[in-house]
């Protein structure tokens, strides 16, 4: 008799694909804390690359890193292609962090990564759909996940300690 078992693929595993069309997944990061934020270069939000390249800077010789998840769905507000996003970070932020394709993060086509990050409440208990860009998830070595809405800003005490809570000591 054979029974048939359901394996769960980890978060880790899920296939990315960066801004370069290169393979990866979470697991090329996993002795790293990071932080995952759907990014968009034409909202009112976006000067928070400035404060995500430098908790980069601060944190990511230490075992952090941000990971940049392009996505046009509010407000099409990343129009761009994949060398236009990659010039506009590089030259208006100086972005140094690892930058993903293009991602749907809600609705029939979100990237698996994101169906499963959404399950995560955030510190009011609320689930459910990405609100807008420059939402953020701090993913931890152990898998912990804390979520943040995007008008939390990436220099903001609750993000650092979520941050410097899972770094190395």
């Amino acid at each position: 008799m054979s029974t048939t078992s359901t394996q769960k693929i980890s978060i880790r595993d899920i296939p990315l694909t960066t801004i370069d069309g290169a393979p990866t997944s979470l697991a090329d990061y996993a002795d790293k804390v990071v932080l995952v934020v759907n990014v968009a270069s034409k909202c009112g939000l976006t000067p928070q690359y400035e404060q995500l390249e430098e908790l980069q800077e601060k944190y990511g010789e230490r075992g952090f890193t941000v990971l940049g998840f392009p996505c046009n769905q509010f407000g099409g507000q990343e129009p761009g292609s994949s060398e236009e996003i990659k010039e506009f970070c590089s030259t208006s932020y100086g972005v140094s962090f690892p930058l993903m394709e293009k991602t749907e993060v809600n609705g029939r086509d979100a990237h698996p990564l994101y169906r499963s990050l959404k399950r995560k409440r955030d510190h009011a208990g609320l689930g459910g759909p990405v609100i807008w860009n420059f939402e953020k998830f701090v993913i931890g070595t152990d898998g912990s996940i804390e979520r943040f809405r995007p008008q939390t800003k990436p220099d903001d005490p609750a993000v650092i300690q979520a941050i410097e809570s899972r770094l190395p000591a």
